[in-house]
Parts: structure tokens; sequence; C-alpha cells
């Protein structure tokens, strides 16, 4: 009997272990940021219909949520969906010959990467600039507000 539990407990950590997927312990590991989108419930390795498992059945709660955007990435994202509509105009235009097309298309793409790279510039351009300010008012000495005023007679 007691071989058998320990068979059985064996054989029930090593299927938990290969349930792991990769990037728990090894695996291939993608470089860039990823967003997954978590839809609720919780993972078990030993998936039941009556929602028990044997102590697995918890929440990955650093895949769990989600990325959100700063204010950057909300920029940047304008810009490439603003010019993905003007390419995509350009490229329906029959008006144009197929060389105008592709020299109107090329532009917009110059155009994009520098609007890009100019609101990178700015955002962190601003950042930097308030951060000067903030040591600037940290440096200035605190005068206080109530001096006593002399009298002349």
């Amino acid at each position: 009997m007691k071989k058998i539990i320990i068979a059985l407990t064996m054989t029930i950590m090593a299927t938990g272990a290969f349930a792991m997927g990769p990037g728990h312990g090894g695996g291939f590991h993608g470089g860039g940021r990823t967003t997954i989108i978590y839809g609720g419930g919780y993972y078990s390795p030993f998936y039941s219909p009556f929602g028990w498992g044997f102590g697995y059945g918890y929440p990955y709660p650093y895949y769990a949520a989600p990325y959100r955007p700063t204010k950057l990435d909300m920029q940047v994202m304008d810009i490439k969906n603003d010019y993905a509509d003007r390419i995509s105009s350009v490229k329906m235009d029959k008006d144009l010959s197929r060389r105008e097309r592709r020299q109107e298309v090329r532009q917009l793409k110059r155009e994009r990467e520098q609007a890009v790279y100019d609101a990178k510039r700015n955002y962190y351009k601003e950042g930097m600039e308030r951060r000067q300010q903030r040591m600037q008012q940290q440096q200035q000495p605190s005068q206080p507000q109530d001096q006593p005023q002399t009298q002349q007679q």
C-alpha cells in the first residue's frame, strides 16, 4: 500500500512538472513586450469540469495583468494608424500613375518615421525638463512667508 501511494504521488508530481509551459524554468524566451489577455478562471494541469484539481488550481498573477500603454505608446499608435490610413488611401487612388503612387507612399513612410521620432524626442525632452524643474525647486531654500518688517520713523 505504501509503494502504491508513493508511486501515485510521484506520478502526480511528474505530470504537474510536465504540464508547465515554456518560461517556467526553461524553454524559449522571446524578446519584446508581450501582452497576454487573460479571460478569467484558473489554470490547472489536472482540469476538472467541476472546478477542482489536485491543489494546482491557482491563477498566474504575473501573466494575468494586461499591459497598460504609456502616453508615448498611445501617441505612436495614433501616428502609425493615421499614416496607415493615408498610405492605404494613396494606394487606392487610381488617378495617380503607379510611379507617383509609389513615390507618395515612400514620402508618407518617411514622414511617419520622422513623426514617430519627433514624438519620442518630445516625450523624453518634456520628461527631462520636468525633472530639472523639480530639482531646481528642491534646491531653492524655502524662505518663511511672514518676515518681520522694521518700521521706519
